[in-house]
């Protein structure tokens, strides 16, 4: 008896979690994502007079201009098409500025990273959440793809306070379609992304006009020649 426990705990339930996960993963690969942790969080304390509504509209990646596409990419995660879902060199580089000259520890999330903690964790800091986002950025690189990761980045990104994705962002800073955003617009946009409660496009454009014009400058080196 007791060892039928013991291998229902330690095999099967970690089986069937496992094979749980890949099937969501596999499933989200192809149904938009259309609500997170992090966002039902926020609709908890919004009921609670804690909060703002949510902000939300799926929209494909073809209908997000490619100047938030590699705005992003560039305010972001430069190396996001040659890492593998961790970016070493940037831990590296961390690292050493850390040991050398005792800079702060800084965060190195990779969009891929960042998008399996919003989609699959509640963003909590612990390293209990870090472990799985770590599993699930594993299995999104593999299952999804690169353009996957990114749709689904640019649709589920907290970019205020309520305001998730793109769209919604545009409609509520630029009474625009994301479609329609600017490399000026995006760049703003990305420059919040930090902390996107306490900041907003305005607030980037008056405190951080050298950031904004290098994320500018950045993803137009990236953006592919037409």
């Amino acid at each position: 008896m007791k060892k039928n426990l013991l291998t229902i705990l330690l095999v099967y339930i970690p089986a069937g979690a496992v094979l749980l996960s890949i099937l969501l993963v596999v499933l989200l690969k192809w149904i938009p994502v259309t609500n997170t942790p992090l966002m039902l969080k926020r609709s908890l304390h919004s009921i609670g007079g804690k909060g703002v509504a949510v902000k939300y509209k799926w929209t494909p990646i073809e209908d997000i201009s490619d100047e938030m596409i590699y705005a992003v990419i560039a305010a972001e995660d430069q190396r996001f098409f040659q890492h593998n879902g961790f970016d070493f060199q940037e831990i590296g580089r961390m690292k050493q500025e850390h040991l050398f000259d005792g800079s702060p520890v800084r965060g190195c999330s990779t969009i891929s990273q960042q998008t399996a903690k919003n989609c699959f964790t509640w963003c909590t800091k612990t390293w209990l959440r870090k472990g799985i986002e770590a599993y699930f950025t594993v299995l999104i690189e593999i299952i999804w793809g690169k353009e996957r990761i990114l749709e689904v980045y640019l649709n589920v990104a907290e970019m205020g306070p309520g305001i998730y994705g793109a769209e919604a962002a545009a409609r509520r800073f630029f009474h625009i379609h994301a479609s329609d955003l600017t490399i000026a617009d995006a760049s703003s946009l990305t420059c919040c992304l930090p902390n996107p409660i306490h900041r907003d496009p305005s607030w980037a454009n008056r405190h951080m006009a050298s950031r904004r014009a290098q994320v500018a400058r950045d993803a137009a080196i990236l953006m592919p020649v037409e």
